[in-house]
């Protein structure tokens, strides 16, 4: 099976244009059977009051689940999983932030079963931390705690996937690894694959976090010009499969 993790900076690409469709073009030349997004509007007046989850799931003949991380009036703007497979909702929530710190933007995550005949149940979870390391030691901490991966259903073939503001040396990212191994580290990719700045990659923030019942069989970036312009992320593309524990 094949994921993609891309937050897509709500669709506005580096030039400062709004186009959807290059969202979607990205994302349809790898032909992935998840896709984990970060930075979707939803009727906002900024983007046009587009819902931006719904038009790139239709595009791709996708499902979609969405969480709204912040709402304004009737105005959303969060993260959402997309699937061909079939799939069921089993968690949308807030994670925690720090009081006192003006401008912070609410977080939360979202976790789907795909069950796609033939494969074991797989649990999928999408998340975009915040900037400040506190509020990401918190939001780590939360993700991997009793609602979340410490949950009695997380059990089984497990991924979390998402733009998590923290590289490798980071408290937050040592959070999570002790729950579930980095992609890369598992295949020991080398040079890592980097997505920030999308014009000219250099710091590893996306990330795809799996269970010991995947195999991780590749990684990679969509690098192509399109890709380069339309965020200012590159996706994250992981190729894997299932293994026996």
């Amino acid at each position: 099976m094949r994921l993609l993790t891309y937050n897509v900076h709500r669709c506005v690409g580096v030039d400062r244009r709004l186009d959807v469709e290059r969202i979607v073009g990205v994302i349809a030349e790898h032909d992935p059977d998840i896709v984990c997004l970060q930075e979707l509007d939803v009727g906002r007046a900024r983007t046009g009051g587009v819902d931006q989850a719904r038009v790139i799931a239709d595009r791709l003949a996708m499902s979609v689940r969405f969480h709204a991380a912040m709402t304004v009036e009737q105005e959303e703007y969060g993260d959402a999983i997309l699937t061909r497979c079939p799939e069921r909702l089993i968690r949308v929530g807030a994670l925690p932030t720090v009081k006192g710190i003006p401008g912070l933007e609410p977080r939360g995550a979202i976790w789907i079963r795909v069950e796609k005949p033939g494969c074991p149940p797989l649990n999928v979870l999408t998340t975009h931390l915040g900037l400040v390391p506190r509020e990401q030691r918190l939001q780590a901490a939360a993700l991997a705690g009793k609602d979340w991966m410490g949950h009695a259903e997380c059990q089984g073939p497990t991924i979390l996937a998402g733009d998590f503001n923290a590289t490798s040396i980071t408290r937050p990212y040592q959070t999570l690894t002790r729950h579930l191994a980095d992609c890369q580290r598992q295949i020991g990719q080398k040079p890592t694959i980097k997505t920030f700045p999308s014009g000219f990659p250099a710091i590893r923030i996306d990330h795809v976090f799996v269970s010991p019942h995947i195999r991780v069989t590749g990684v990679r970036a969509a690098f192509s010009p399109l890709a380069r312009m339309a965020s200012d992320h590159l996706p994250l593309i992981v190729d894997f499969e299932f293994q026996p524990v």
